[in-house]
């Protein structure tokens, strides 16, 4: 299996060097998911200057062939998690359209970074790496962002809100509510609006809206 190549933009986090050497090395010439021309992906898709939201997911999907190593991503010929099921149910509450599929490479390459917490998981085994300390590389990726500037945070459920506990400041956006997934959706995920609301932020500072919907591409099709 072929190494994963570190994304030269964010190449200087101290993750790189302190951690992810032994987390390479317990990875090597294992069976993970989504393997390492994947493991990277939402890194290599919003690099710092970019990021104009933070999304944080736990970890990748354990079914080969789901994740596509973007939090709360499949690949676009996979039928859609229950979690991004409700996502999209709700977003067709707030702003009245959805992805065609659940590959949201379109969110990423706007500014939205899809962030796991852990960004390596064995097959069929859930959180399976999830004390390997790979949380460390997210505080310190959203830390480096915000040295370019305020961003939107969207933190689903606990678990996100603890991983990133005192990094938002009052300068940036930041809506939390309940986790999508069918156990807690109905305790304020849904009606919480978030993506309406991150795009009225963005543009009250001038900046252009998330295709959310990915409506232009959908419409050209």
């Amino acid at each position: 299996m072929a190494e994963p190549r570190i994304p030269g933009a964010w190449a200087e986090l101290p993750f790189f060097r302190q951690d992810w050497p032994a987390i390479a090395a317990r990875l090597r010439g294992g069976d993970w998911l989504p393997g390492p021309g994947r493991v990277f992906a939402a890194l290599e898709l919003t690099p710092p200057e970019r990021v104009r939201v933070v999304i944080l997911g736990q970890d990748p999907y354990p079914t080969p062939g789901h994740a596509n190593g973007l939090a709360f991503s499949v690949t676009p010929e996979t039928a859609l998690p229950r979690s991004l099921r409700n996502i999209y149910a709700e977003m067709r509450d707030d702003i009245g359209a959805a992805p065609p599929n659940g590959d949201l490479s379109h969110w990423a390459r706007q500014g939205a970074l899809l962030l796991n917490t852990s960004l390596s998981v064995l097959p069929g085994q859930a959180g399976a790496h999830a004390k390997w300390g790979w949380d460390r590389l997210a505080r310190q990726t959203v830390a480096r962002a915000q040295a370019e500037g305020p961003l939107a945070f969207v933190l689903w459920g606990a678990q996100a809100q603890k991983a990133l506990a005192g990094l938002p400041r009052p300068q940036d956006l930041v809506i939390e509510s309940a986790h999508p997934s069918p156990l807690s959706a109905r305790r304020g995920f849904f009606g919480s609006r978030p993506f309406s609301r991150v795009n009225d932020w963005l543009q009250a500072r001038g900046e252009p809206a998330i295709d959310w919907a990915l409506s232009e591409t959908a419409a050209a099709g």
